[in-house]
């Protein structure tokens, strides 16, 4: 069932009563669905702080350190570290949005609920488990994976500074986390090729919309909350770039027609900023961009 948000995005963009529904999702993980969690090293997840902002965190790990020891429970074996905006977050039970991701096979799930710190772990119960497409996906290969001596740390700002507003310059890949309250919490990927991602100064970002799968989750939570939480991985290094802000999206089709293959645009602005030194031990090599990417007008 799609909630408000979500129903009034769909209809202002025109999808048709046919493709409205829950496009595969359900409360329950299958077994194929179980078994794809088991091999995944790679996990985004989001939450509402509490004091009203929107992060997105990484979680990273060996396979097998994520399962569903049955049809409505997941269990992390680790829990966001020391400088991630989420760690602490799940000492008390809150909803969340989770992304499993495989870069290198161009696959991916969701897995929305409500989660809780237990130990070291995270205990995720399901509520909107659902697969979606290999549009946008670029493909990445873990090739090595530093010690576990190796040291983390956080920086906090409220605005980007010039590396940071590089790396997202020339960012391929990035994931967004939305919020509404008591309808859940949603995290998805976002793909293009370098350059998808536009600043204006050092607290405005722009991305275009593409065409996906007609459900509208990321925007219509954003139809109900413009809090949202941005997340960038320095794959070859293993750092993160967090940003907490509010988003807007920008209906103008004469704003659109101007960026291939946008749908839509959406603009977003940053109000904090937390990028972490060491994130994840492991480091990827790229492979190759998705053939769903468009163009730049200028390639």
């Amino acid at each position: 069932m799609r909630h408000e948000g979500e129903q009034l995005v769909q209809r202002r963009a025109g999808v048709t009563a046919g493709r409205l529904g829950s496009a595969g999702v359900r409360a329950a993980i299958p077994p194929v669905a179980a078994e794809f969690l088991s091999r995944q090293r790679l996990l985004v997840i989001g939450a509402a702080a509490d004091d009203g902002t929107v992060w997105a965190g990484l979680l990273t790990g060996p396979e097998g350190f994520t399962t569903a020891p049955d049809p409505r429970t997941v269990v992390a074996n680790l829990s966001p570290r020391d400088g991630d905006p989420l760690a602490g977050c799940f000492d008390t039970e809150r909803d969340i949005g989770m992304l499993a991701i495989d870069p290198a096979g161009r696959r991916r799930m969701r897995v929305n609920g409500r989660a809780r710190k237990d130990g070291d772990r995270l205990l995720v119960h399901t509520e909107q488990v659902y697969a979606n497409c290999p549009k946008y996906i670029q493909t990445r290969t873990v090739t090595e994976e530093d010690p576990p001596t190796a040291t983390t740390t956080a920086h906090t700002t409220r605005t980007l500074d010039a590396d940071q507003l590089r790396w997202i310059g020339a960012a391929d890949t990035f994931f967004v986390a939305t919020h509404a309250a008591g309808l859940g919490t949603d995290v998805s990927h976002r793909g293009g090729n370098p350059g998808f991602v536009t600043a204006t100064g050092d607290r405005r970002l722009t991305w275009p919309d593409y065409v996906g799968n007609s459900m509208y989750m990321t925007l219509g939570n954003l139809e109900l909350d413009a809090r949202c939480g941005l997340l960038f991985v320095d794959w070859e290094r293993g750092h993160t770039l967090h940003l907490t802000g509010r988003a807007r999206v920008d209906w103008s089709p004469e704003r659109a027609a101007a960026v291939p293959g946008a749908q839509r645009l959406v603009d977003f602005d940053v109000e904090q900023v937390v990028q972490v030194t060491g994130a994840t031990r492991l480091r990827w090599s790229f492979g190759s961009y998705s053939r769903f990417n468009p163009a730049r007008k200028d390639s």
